[in-house]
């Protein structure tokens, strides 16, 4: 009787192991590639617009209308509601330049998704509550993300230098956003908070600015709501 030795092949386990290592390479660079443009985004627009971002509020050009971006006025940690510093700083920011006649009217933009979230009707009673005429303060109930407020405040409100409110990490997104819809506003930085929340919030900004980049140079994005024109009322010389 013969006995015949079976041949193995070893090429095969060879190969999937050369194509596994092949994919994880692949993998490690697209990674390193996506953090790097990542980082690179997020570098751009925290230095290209700072020019533009006053503190010093005797510093800060004179603008007919200020934008007020909103935020919630409250916020829920561990079962407790807060005030939300970030909303706080902004108000007192927008009143301020009303007070020292940096702007004669203010447009606050917010979300108003449902009839029990309102942020420009909330923002706007607490505007009034520091002094500035109701008269002059005009509500945007549309700006659901930034680029929705930035974006409308020229299409629907015919604004283009105007001072954006907000944190600085938040002004140079919407300048960057501006400034790619063919704007040319300023802006006037609220106080920030330098606590652990604000770390948090400061690391979210790094993807926020991804996403505004992929909204305004590859995927073009629009306005959730556009509408028609509508006009911003403001202090006239005679008022001042």
């Amino acid at each position: 009787m013969l006995y015949f030795k079976r041949r193995t092949n070893n090429k095969t386990p060879k190969k999937k192991g050369q194509f596994c290592r092949n994919l994880l390479t692949i993998t490690v660079i697209i990674c390193v590639a996506f953090f790097i443009l990542i980082v690179s985004i997020d570098w751009y627009i925290g230095t290209q617009f700072n020019q533009s971002i006053y503190s010093n509020i005797n510093q800060v050009p004179k603008r007919k209308i200020a934008l007020v971006l909103g935020t919630a006025k409250y916020i829920q940690q561990s079962g407790q509601t807060y005030y939300n510093a970030y909303y706080v700083y902004r108000i007192k920011a927008a009143a301020k330049l009303y007070q020292t006649k940096k702007v004669d009217g203010i447009l606050v933009s917010g979300d108003n998704s449902t009839q029990f979230y309102d942020e420009p009707s909330q923002m706007t009673q607490d505007l009034v509550k520091l002094g500035v005429p109701s008269q002059y303060i005009t509500q945007d109930y549309a700006g659901f993300r930034t680029l929705d407020s930035i974006v409308r405040a020229k299409e629907v409100f015919g604004l283009e230098s105007y001072t954006i409110v907000s944190q600085t990490f938040h002004c140079q997104r919407a300048l960057y956003i501006a400034q790619a819809k063919g704007q040319n506003p300023i802006a006037f930085a609220a106080s920030d908070i330098q606590t652990v929340a604000g770390i948090k919030t400061r690391l979210r900004e790094v993807l926020a600015r991804f996403k505004a980049f992929l909204d305004c140079k590859i995927l073009k994005t629009h306005p959730k709501f556009l509408g028609t024109p509508e006009t911003i009322n403001y202090r006239s010389h005679r008022d001042r």
